[in-house]
């Protein structure tokens, strides 16, 4: 199942929004509301993280490296 990332949208000013994670079937509704507290919430897009790796089977400069992109490119490990 897919965690997905929610962020609450606080009613009264100067209270920042808090973002949680919840474990959800793909066929289930998103939430309308923060399960304890009641408070609105809407689902936040996120393209999650990938582990890249070098071509030779280990990891690219010596660790596996998260990237949001997905990709390599300009500025990640397995550039050199």
């Amino acid at each position: 199942m897919p965690i997905y990332v929610y962020e609450t949208l606080p009613t009264t000013p100067n209270v920042a929004p808090e973002r949680f994670e919840v474990r959800q079937s793909m066929a289930e509704a998103p939430l309308t509301q923060h399960p304890e507290s009641g408070v609105p919430v809407r689902r936040i897009l996120s393209a999650g993280l990938v582990i890249v790796n070098s071509p030779q089977g280990g990891a690219a400069c010596g660790t596996p490296r998260a990237v949001s992109n997905g990709g390599c490119g300009s500025g990640n490990c397995c550039m050199h």
